[in-house]
């Protein structure tokens, strides 16, 4: 795993040393025909996409922070790889915590769920926990990295139930945990903060029509 590849990427960002803020452009391959997508650190992107290197720099004008995640180059790559663009999402990495789980949770195969449903096509390895008014998947995502996703029910919401969920994957995840947040989510952007979650950047992903 190197550092001119996506896991070599994350893991070094994982480390504490995420690609220099130095205003430049990486691109990689993917790491799975499944993952492929933008990935725009502090003044620094990377597009992993099997696409030649410099059809993408060709696309992009050179200093500008914002083009990779802009709508027009967004769009070209979806033509070029008949993908659609997905939802930019906030991208945050904490680290794992010793000790037990901060609430009771019972390890469940999540089959009468949807989101865990939606894990288990964006991820592998995925587990899932449930409690009263709550689910946790913990699953391995873009470039190999532990992925975490929370969902609490309706009635048991603004109870910081949230918070507990995202705080709890720290206790049962391996490694370093990447969370995938919809900036327009204010309550889960707080829960995932509070917990402990660093803002890393922002992504968005690629996904077949």
């Amino acid at each position: 795993m190197t550092a001119a590849s996506l896991p070599g990427i994350l893991a070094a960002a994982e480390r504490g040393r995420p690609p220099a803020p130095d205003g430049g452009l990486t691109v990689v391959p993917q790491s799975s025909p499944r993952d492929l997508g933008v990935i725009a650190f502090t003044a620094h992107s990377v597009v992993f996409a099997d696409l030649p290197a410099a059809w993408v720099r060709d696309r992009l004008s050179p200093g500008d922070l914002s083009a990779p995640l802009g709508p027009p180059f967004l769009l070209d790559l979806a033509r070029r790889t008949g993908r659609r663009a997905g939802t930019l999402d906030l991208l945050a990495l904490a680290a794992p915590l010793p000790g037990p789980a901060p609430l009771a949770l019972e390890r469940s195969a999540g089959l009468e769920h949807a989101r865990a449903a939606r894990a288990w096509r964006y991820r592998d390895e995925v587990r899932v926990w449930v409690c009263e008014g709550g689910l946790l998947c913990v699953g391995r995502g873009v470039g190999g990295r532990w992925e975490v996703a929370v969902e609490v029910e309706p009635a048991h919401r603004g109870r910081g139930l949230g918070r507990l969920l995202a705080t709890a994957a720290r206790h049962l995840a391996p490694r370093p945990l990447w969370a995938q947040i919809a900036p327009g989510n204010a309550a889960s952007v707080r829960a995932f903060l509070a917990a402990g979650y660093v803002p890393l950047g922002a992504e968005v992903l690629l996904t077949p029509p």
